[in-house]
């Protein structure tokens, strides 16, 4: 790498197992165009919470993070808050669900679904 290239970090990570789930539920409503949206809300039992949502289009101020046929989109102000995590998936004894492993957090509550920085 010459002096004149910059790493720039990957915004978001997602994981193996979210990226299955992720094109089996595409595959599921038969749109592979959407995108699930990741982001982030004040509340939660620890100061702010992640959500998800199926997006189908791009506002001019959105991060797009693409991993090839799956797409993650941010809006500006989650963005702060998600930049470097890890979107993953699991099953278990509560359900099924995404969550965000997200090493600028400094509490988290049990469930994992809310967080401050």
């Amino acid at each position: 790498m010459s002096g004149a290239e910059s790493f720039i970090p990957t915004p978001l990570l997602l994981s193996d197992s979210a990226r299955a789930r992720l094109t089996a539920l595409l595959e599921e409503e038969g749109n592979r165009g959407l995108m699930l949206r990741v982001y982030v809300t004040g509340g939660g039992c620890s100061g702010f919470q992640y959500g998800f949502d199926f997006a189908d289009e791009v506002a001019d101020d959105d991060t797009l993070i693409e991993f090839g046929e799956v797409a993650l989109v941010v809006d500006p102000l989650s963005y702060q808050y998600l930049v470097g995590s890890t979107v993953d998936f699991e099953e278990g004894l509560a359900g099924a669900r995404f969550l965000v492993h997200n090493p600028n957090a400094t509490t988290t509550c049990g469930c994992g679904s809310s967080f401050m920085v």
